[in-house]
């Protein structure tokens, strides 16, 4: 380990990105300098995964050789193989037959440099990442009301003093469990159609219908505009627009929302007065509220609400979106999403590709335009107006996509599929080629956790012989396709980060004054941090919003149904999420002993009404179907649920064979949250 027996660095998976030191062992222990994970009185903490990050480093079942076709090569011949079939693939289709995805745990560097990548190397408009399946909402409604997505924009530790916090569609005790120590003091309001860890903390729990979120913010904001507990001065001082949001809720009067919601009318009126009469308060949105194909408009009313009740842009309270992966904040900031020029910079903008063009060296009108997002991309593969190959890092669509039997059917109808991975994840198996790549402790890199405080990942231990990084792979594909110059495509992060500096320069997410020195010396670092002098932006919106005239923006918005409704063939409500043994696709985690023994296997959860309805009892196999396929699992019966609706686990693959791609249509989120099946004892 570089300079001594213990490095300090990050945890390899949530976006809370909690400190932790990591020791010859490899032994883990929680870092007491970070605040994300280190509260009063003393001390720090790590969640069970946290815990046994350090297992991923010794796992057996660690790729160390390239693969072609399944086969161990060298580098040399897969990296030659890989570089002549996309030059190929170029001159016969166009630049806009390969793609590529990235990922939402992919450092700074990495996200940047695959960007580039993207646009330079391989002149494609076709990338995006899977961070599209976690925060495109709440990032589309943000900048729409502010101006700006910062996931929260405040420090965590801002919780500590609040006296509500409204949690939308999260439930942190499971997530991210460190985040709960920043919640033992506020009154606890969570939305969520089940009882889950968090909801069991909570001082009230609404329990509404699945995909109904929207009607029922529309009726928490109709009692707040009805019971007159809008902060007027507020309103009239910071915002626009409220008189058209005050105007589209005429219809939404509780009664109503409660027929469509089933959340009683009481509690409603419960959670608007405890906010209303908080000194400090934060409304706080996650997957639940978001992913949906109305999710970016469900956020809006939640932020509209927030709104009404003076909360943004006043320190002790505000809005904030709970970022689920690693870098799901940075990730989405330097370039790797569709849309997107690092910097936060809209790739349509003329100035943005001016400036990035800059610092690459290239004529903008050199860098391709918008490409599809995630999943439009997905489903367009080996199509013939579609990509015919694909370059993967850091995401696993057969398991994480939703429709993902389509998906991995699309994957299959490639030319070519590489992977970049140091597991063999299911989507990894059905590669042409895999390159087995550094991990977390291996690599340095930056990180921006869900604060919008960018941290420093550091290597603590060399990674095995035949392992290379991701950025060593970009670099030898661009030398491969004619940029040999390496300061073109550097494989050493500290000179990537200085230039995503550069290019980040003066865009919304400004990292040009953040430096490995002073992440180290201030523990992280908030963007926008414009330069070597400036202190970071913990609070971006203390002063005015980011929009062009300083004010916040109320949107009209209108609640729908889902996209998928319950019938008679399909009579149930389906909802997926995780448990606190296992992360995301479960890649890593489902190779963890303890985390496996604590979460063995998939299960479907169901309330004992239904239960006893479809005659199945707790340890049955049950059959789950929808339109796009079915998939089987172990019964659990509770009284969590409600009796319209069962939940499963997404960390295995089967629960998104289920899962509905319907998209949002402004962030291009699907329904993962919703979607219509049928359940029965497997005979």
């Amino acid at each position: 380990m570089p300079g001594s027996d213990v490095t300090a660095t990050h945890c390899p998976y949530c976006a809370l990105q909690c400190g932790m030191e990591l020791g010859p062992g490899p032994a883990v222990s929680p870092r007491t300098d970070i605040p994300a994970n280190a509260l009063r009185p003393a001390g720090g903490a790590l969640c069970q995964k946290g815990w046994t990050a350090g297992e991923l480093l010794v796992n057996g079942a660690r790729l160390t050789s390239p693969l072609l076709h399944g086969e161990p090569v060298t580098w040399e011949v897969a990296l030659d193989h890989v570089a002549a079939r996309l030059a190929a693939l170029r001159a016969e289709y166009g630049p806009d037959a390969v793609a590529v995805f990235g990922g939402g745990g992919l450092t700074n560097e990495k996200a940047y440099q695959l960007g580039k990548f993207a646009r330079v190397a391989l002149g494609t408009s076709q990338i995006d990442y899977n961070g599209r399946f976690c925060m495109s909402s709440a990032a589309a409604a943000s900048i729409r009301a502010f101006g700006l997505d910062r996931g929260m924009p405040f420090p965590i530790t801002d919780l500590d003093a609040a006296d509500v916090v409204l949690l939308a569609g999260a439930n942190v005790a499971e997530t991210m469990p460190p985040f709960v120590r920043h919640l033992d003091g506020p009154r606890l309001i969570v939305i969520d159609p089940r009882r889950t860890q968090t909801a069991r903390l909570a001082w009230l729990h609404l329990q509404p219908t699945p995909g109904t979120d929207l009607a029922l913010a529309l009726g928490l904001l109709h009692v707040a505009v009805a019971d007159e507990l809008v902060d007027e001065v507020y309103v009239a001082a910071r915002t626009t627009g409220f008189e058209d949001v005050r105007t589209s809720l005429a219809s939404w009067w509780p009664e109503r929302v409660e027929r469509i919601t089933g959340v009683p009318v009481h509690q409603m009126r419960q959670a608007v007065r405890a906010l209303a009469a908080a000194r400090n308060a934060y409304v706080l949105t996650g997957r639940g509220a978001e992913q949906h194909a109305k999710g970016t408009d469900t956020v809006t009313a939640f932020i509209n609400l927030a709104l009404a009740l003076g909360l943004p842009g006043r320190a002790g309270s505000g809005y904030g979106c709970l970022t689920g992966q690693g870098n799901g904040q940075g990730g989405r900031e330097h370039g790797q999403k569709a849309d997107q020029l690092p910097g936060y910079r809209k790739i349509d903008d003329p100035a943005a590709r001016e400036h990035v063009a800059g610092v690459w060296g290239i004529p903008a009108a050199d860098i391709p335009g918008p490409g599809r997002s995630a999943y439009e991309l997905l489903d367009a593969l080996g199509t013939p107006d579609g990509p015919r190959a694909l370059l993967l890092f850091g995401s696993n669509p057969v398991v994480s996509a939703p429709g993902s039997e389509h998906v991995a059917a699309r994957l299959g109808a490639l030319d070519l599929l590489v992977t970049c991975d140091f597991v063999m994840s299911e989507t990894a198996a059905l590669a042409d080629v895999v390159f087995p790549v550094t991990q977390w402790a291996e690599e340095t890199g930056t990180l921006t956790n869900l604060e919008g405080r960018v941290l420093l990942r550091r290597r603590a231990l060399e990674p095995p012989a035949g392992v290379r990084s991701d950025l060593e792979v970009i670099a030898a594909l661009a030398g491969r396709l004619g940029h040999r110059f390496t300061t073109m495509f550097a494989t050493e992060p500290a000179e990537v980060f200085d230039e995503l500096r550069r290019a980040s320069a003066g865009g919304p997410a400004d990292y040009s004054g953040i430096t490995y020195e002073r992440i180290v010396a201030e523990t992280g670092v908030f963007w926008p941090c414009p330069g070597p002098g400036h202190p970071g932006t913990p609070r971006p919106f203390l002063d005015s919003f980011a929009t062009p005239d300083g004010r916040a923006r109320f949107v009209p918005v209108q609640h729908r149904p889902p996209a998928e409704e319950t019938d008679a063939d399909y009579p149930v409500h389906l909802s997926t999420g995780r448990v606190l043994a296992h992360y995301q696709s479960g890649a890593q985690t489902r190779r963890i002993a303890p985390l496996v023994r604590a979460a063995p296997e998939p299960y479907v959860e169901l309330h004992p009404d239904l239960a006893e309805q479809l005659g199945i009892a707790a340890g049955d196999m049950v059959r789950v179907s929808s339109r796009r396929g079915q998939s089987k699992a172990v019964a659990r019966i509770s009284d969590a649920i409600r009796r319209d609706t069962v939940f499963m686990p997404f960390h295995w693959e089967g629960a998104n064979r289920l899962t509905n791609p319907a998209l949002d249509p402004v962030s291009r989120m699907p329904e993962f949250k919703v979607c219509a099946v049928r359940v029965e004892r497997d005979s």
